[in-house]
């Protein structure tokens, strides 16, 4: 039998599985980010530090970003660059993990906040027309 839900639970679950597609990619941004500034903050060195967990989190969702592209639900010039962007955030979070260093997190963290403003703006104006 599975465990109950507590009431915060259940209602960000349900504010999840409600949220339009637009408020879930932002969320998804805002996740990764979090978790490159709190890898940024840990000693990467230090087997013991989340540093890699971290990491691989914020690697989980980039993927997953890049995995939902749909080239035929879009402009394809537009999903091609967003791949390569997507493709090169895995790339520096990989070099983080295998050099453990901090170091090349901030490009990717500078990519992801760009594309988190754009999609902001896209969500601002998706509800103005609405």
């Amino acid at each position: 039998m599975a465990p109950k839900m507590t009431a915060a639970e259940a209602y960000l679950s349900s504010s999840v599985e409600n949220a339009p597609p637009i408020k879930i990619v932002r969320l998804l941004y805002q996740g990764a980010i979090r978790f490159l500034g709190q890898a940024a903050l840990e000693d990467s060195r230090d087997p013991r530090s989340k540093f890699i967990k971290l990491l691989s989190d914020a690697d989980a969702i980039v993927a997953e970003l890049r995995l939902s592209l749909d080239a035929d639900a879009g402009n394809p010039d537009v999903v091609g660059n967003l791949e390569s962007l997507y493709l090169f955030c895995e790339a520096e979070i990989q070099r983080a993990m295998l050099d453990r260093s901090a170091e090349p997190l901030g490009g990717a963290k500078a990519v992801l906040e760009t594309l988190l403003e754009a999609w902001s703006k896209v969500e601002v104006e998706a509800a103005r027309a609405a």
